[in-house]
C-alpha cells in the first residue's frame, strides 16, 4: 500500500505541475495559483477529520512559514512552466528542492549523508549547467526562458521542506493546513494588490485545468503523508521524487515538446540527482 500511494503521489504531483503550467499559458499565473490553492484547501479541510493530530503552537508557526515558501515556489514554478520548457523546468526545480535541504543538514546540523547524496548534489549542479547551455531562445541575461524561475522555485521548495521538517509527526496535517491558509492569503492579497480583480479572474478555457491542478496537488499531498506514515520513508521519498518524469512525459505527448541533446542530459541528471539524494 505505501508503495502504491507513493507512486500515486508522484503521478499526481507531476500531473499537477503540467496542468498548472499549461493553464498559465492560457490565463494569468496568479489566477492559476490562487484558485488551485483554494480548491486544495477545501479538499484538505474535507479530509482533515480523518487524520488524528496533536499540534502545538510551533507546528502552526512552522506551517505558516511553509506557506510563505510555498506561495513563492508555486508562482515561480507555474510562471517557469508557462514561459519555458516544461520538461526542463520541472526536473530542475525538483532537484534543487531536494539538494538544498541536504546541504542545509550537512552544514548546519552536522549530518553525514551517504556518498550517494553528494553525487546527487553534483548531478543537480551539472543539470542546471547543462540546461543553461542548451540551444534556443535566451533572455538578455543569457538563461533560457523559465530557467531562472525554475531555480527560484527550487530554492523556495527547499525552504518549504526545511521548515516542514521542524514540525512534529504528531501534528498530522495541521502544518499543511496552516501552510495552505497562509499561502492562499498571501497569494490573494498579492494578486489583488498588483493587478486588481482581473489578476485573479480565470479565463474560461483554463478553468477546468486550474481546478484539476488543485485537486491533483492536494491529493498528492495526502497520498504522500499517508505513505510516509505507513511505509519506509526512504522508499516513499525515492518513489515520490519520480514526479518530474510525469511532467516530462505529458509535455512530450500533449504539447509535443522536443528537447535538445544538452537539455536531455540535464533532465536525466536532474532526475538521477533527485533519486540519488532521496535514496541516500
Amino acid at each position: 500500500m505505501p508503495i502504491a500511494l507513493a507512486l500515486a503521489a508522484a503521478l499526481f504531483y507531476g500531473g499537477a505541475d503540467f496542468l498548472g503550467g499549461l493553464a498559465s499559458r492560457r490565463t494569468s499565473t496568479m489566477s492559476v495559483v490562487v484558485w488551485s490553492q483554494a480548491l486544495g484547501l477545501l479538499l484538505l479541510a474535507a479530509v482533515l477529520p480523518l487524520f488524528g493530530a496533536h499540534a502545538v503552537a510551533s507546528d502552526v508557526a512552522w506551517g505558516a512559514a511553509c506557506g510563505v515558501a510555498s506561495a513563492a515556489a508555486m508562482v515561480l514554478l507555474y510562471r517557469g512552466l508557462a514561459i519555458g520548457t516544461m520538461g526542463v523546468v520541472s526536473p530542475v526545480s525538483a532537484v534543487l528542492g531536494a539538494a538544498i535541504p541536504v546541504i542545509y543538514g550537512i552544514t548546519l546540523h552536522g549530518e553525514r549523508p551517504a556518498a550517494l547524496a553528494y553525487g546527487g548534489i553534483a548531478a543537480a549542479l551539472a543539470a542546471v549547467a547543462c540546461v543553461s547551455v542548451a540551444p534556443g531562445t535566451r533572455r538578455a541575461g543569457g538563461l533560457p526562458p523559465g530557467l531562472a524561475e525554475a531555480i527560484g522555485a527550487g530554492i523556495a521548495f527547499a525552504v518549504f521542506f526545511i521548515a516542514l521538517a521542524q514540525t512534529h509527526a504528531e501534528a498530522g496535517l495541521i502544518p499543511l493546513l496552516a501552510a495552505r491558509v497562509t499561502s492562499l492569503v498571501l497569494l490573494t492579497a498579492g494578486a489583488l494588490a498588483f493587478g486588481g480583480i482581473a489578476n485573479v479572474r480565470v479565463a474560461r478555457p483554463a478553468l477546468g485545468l486550474v481546478l484539476l491542478c488543485g485537486a491533483l496537488d492536494m491529493c498528492a499531498n495526502v497520498f504522500y503523508v499517508v505513505a510516509a506514515h505507513t511505509g519506509l520513508l526512504s522508499i516513499v521519498v525515492v518513489l515520490t521524487q519520480l514526479y518530474p518524469a510525469t511532467t516530462v512525459v505529458l509535455a512530450g505527448i500533449v504539447v509535443r515538446e522536443r528537447l535538445g541533446r544538452w537539455q536531455w542530459i540535464g533532465v536525466i541528471l536532474a532526475l538521477g540527482g533527485a533519486l540519488a539524494i532521496a535514496a541516500a
